[in-house]
């Protein structure tokens, strides 16, 4: 796999998987899911999978970046924390 294939799958992966964390916020906070036990639930645990687990990805983006083209490099790391401030805002807003 090429430089630059990781470079892209890098700069995809933690966007989308802050969406789905929200995505699965939003759906536990509609259904109720994971708010009847007395543990925080599979919902949870989920999400914080989904944040844990980007971290590999936004260092293997940093570490193939071309650094030359420091705009597109800044882009893509604003639309990461972007996307992972969406993640927590139905956490933080609904006190989850």
């Amino acid at each position: 796999m090429s430089r630059q294939n990781v470079n892209r799958m890098s700069a995809i992966a933690p966007t989308a998987m802050s969406i789905t964390a929200f995505l699965l916020a939003m759906v536990s906070v509609t259904t109720g899911w994971g708010h009847d036990t007395n543990d925080e639930g599979a919902a949870a645990h989920i999400f914080q999978l989904l944040i844990a687990l980007q971290i590999p990805f936004i260092l293997a983006f940093l570490v193939t970046a071309d650094w030359s083209r420091l705009a597109r490099t800044a882009a893509v790391l604003s639309a990461q924390a972007a996307a992972l401030a969406l993640a927590f805002a139905p956490v933080a807003y609904y006190r989850l």
